[in-house]
Protein backbone atom coordinates (compact mmCIF):
# COMPACT_ATOMS: atom_id res chain seq x y z
CA UNK A 1 0.00 0.00 0.00
CA UNK A 2 1.62 3.07 -0.91
CA UNK A 3 1.67 5.70 1.98
CA UNK A 4 1.43 8.76 0.17
CA UNK A 5 -2.00 8.04 -0.88
CA UNK A 6 -3.27 9.33 2.61
CA UNK A 7 -3.62 13.25 2.14
CA UNK A 8 -2.66 15.58 5.40
CA UNK A 9 -5.11 17.65 6.25
CA UNK A 10 -3.91 20.71 8.69
CA UNK A 11 -4.84 21.43 11.69
CA UNK A 12 -7.66 24.02 11.42
CA UNK A 13 -9.63 21.15 9.42
CA UNK A 14 -8.66 18.67 12.29
CA UNK A 15 -9.84 20.93 14.93
CA UNK A 16 -13.08 22.03 13.32
CA UNK A 17 -13.53 18.19 12.55
CA UNK A 18 -13.17 17.68 15.97
CA UNK A 19 -15.33 19.97 17.31
CA UNK A 20 -18.07 18.74 15.33
CA UNK A 21 -17.59 15.63 16.56
CA UNK A 22 -17.61 16.81 19.51
CA UNK A 23 -21.14 18.28 19.49
CA UNK A 24 -22.28 14.86 18.10
CA UNK A 25 -21.16 13.26 20.99
CA UNK A 26 -22.69 15.46 23.33
CA UNK A 27 -26.02 15.42 21.38
CA UNK A 28 -25.78 11.43 22.09
CA UNK A 29 -25.28 11.88 25.40
CA UNK A 30 -28.20 14.43 26.07
CA UNK A 31 -30.41 11.67 23.96
CA UNK A 32 -29.17 8.53 25.89
CA UNK A 33 -29.68 10.63 29.40
CA UNK A 34 -33.19 11.17 28.07
CA UNK A 35 -34.18 7.99 27.17
CA UNK A 36 -32.46 6.08 30.27
CA UNK A 37 -34.33 8.40 32.75
CA UNK A 38 -37.85 7.90 30.10
CA UNK A 39 -37.33 4.13 30.24
CA UNK A 40 -36.37 3.97 33.68
CA UNK A 41 -39.53 5.52 34.77
CA UNK A 42 -41.72 3.05 32.61
CA UNK A 43 -39.47 0.19 33.77
CA UNK A 44 -40.41 1.16 37.65
CA UNK A 45 -44.03 1.70 36.88
CA UNK A 46 -43.98 -1.79 35.39
CA UNK A 47 -42.25 -3.49 38.19
CA UNK A 48 -44.95 -1.91 40.52
CA UNK A 49 -47.87 -3.38 38.59
CA UNK A 50 -46.03 -6.49 37.79
CA UNK A 51 -45.69 -8.62 34.07
CA UNK A 52 -43.92 -10.11 32.02
CA UNK A 53 -42.74 -6.87 30.32
CA UNK A 54 -40.02 -6.45 33.25
CA UNK A 55 -37.73 -8.27 31.15
CA UNK A 56 -38.42 -6.67 28.02
CA UNK A 57 -37.84 -3.22 29.95
CA UNK A 58 -34.71 -4.12 31.82
CA UNK A 59 -32.68 -4.91 28.08
CA UNK A 60 -34.12 -1.57 27.01
CA UNK A 61 -32.25 0.34 30.01
CA UNK A 62 -29.05 -2.10 29.44
CA UNK A 63 -29.61 -0.32 25.68
CA UNK A 64 -29.46 2.74 27.09
CA UNK A 65 -26.60 2.22 29.71
CA UNK A 66 -24.76 0.48 26.84
CA UNK A 67 -25.07 3.89 24.40
CA UNK A 68 -24.46 6.03 27.57
CA UNK A 69 -20.74 4.02 28.11
CA UNK A 70 -19.64 3.90 24.93
CA UNK A 71 -20.25 7.82 23.84
CA UNK A 72 -18.80 8.72 27.48
CA UNK A 73 -15.99 6.65 26.62
CA UNK A 74 -15.67 8.65 23.85
CA UNK A 75 -15.54 12.00 25.31
CA UNK A 76 -13.41 11.25 27.89
CA UNK A 77 -11.06 9.56 25.06
CA UNK A 78 -10.76 12.89 23.43
CA UNK A 79 -10.47 15.18 26.20
CA UNK A 80 -7.92 13.32 27.80
CA UNK A 81 -6.47 13.05 24.07
CA UNK A 82 -6.87 16.82 23.52
CA UNK A 83 -5.54 17.35 26.98
CA UNK A 84 -2.37 15.83 26.46
CA UNK A 85 -1.66 17.53 23.42
CA UNK A 86 -1.66 21.12 25.40
CA UNK A 87 0.80 19.98 27.87
CA UNK A 88 2.98 18.60 25.01
CA UNK A 89 2.59 22.30 23.63
CA UNK A 90 3.24 24.01 26.98
CA UNK A 91 6.77 22.40 28.00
Amino acid sequence: MDEQSFRRISRKTWYRWSFYINIVLFFIVAVSLYLLILDSYYAGKIAKVGGDALSQAWLVIARDVAFLAISLALVFFQFFRNLLTIIRRSL
